[in-house]
């Protein structure tokens, strides 16, 4: 019981970390965006903005948090 409560606070600031990590990789692959010139990029979701837009949050957090999950 004592081990799980103190994972507590580390879990609050991994999700936290998490969180910040995916609008940091939104905003990269939206500032590539427009320093390229394009709107959309690929048409192969029409509306959504291509795939990169789908996956660009994953592309910052996912592999920090397999490092943690990993090695902490």
């Amino acid at each position: 019981m004592v081990a799980a409560e103190r994972r507590g606070p580390f879990r609050a600031l991994l999700g936290v970390a998490v969180v910040a990590l995916g609008i940091a990789g939104d905003l990269f692959e939206s500032m590539l965006k427009r320093s390229a010139g394009v709107k959309d990029s690929s048409s192969l979701i029409p509306g959504h903005g291509g795939i990169l837009d789908r996956i660009d949050a994953l592309l910052f957090a996912a592999p920090i948090y397999y490092i943690v999950l990993k090695y902490v």
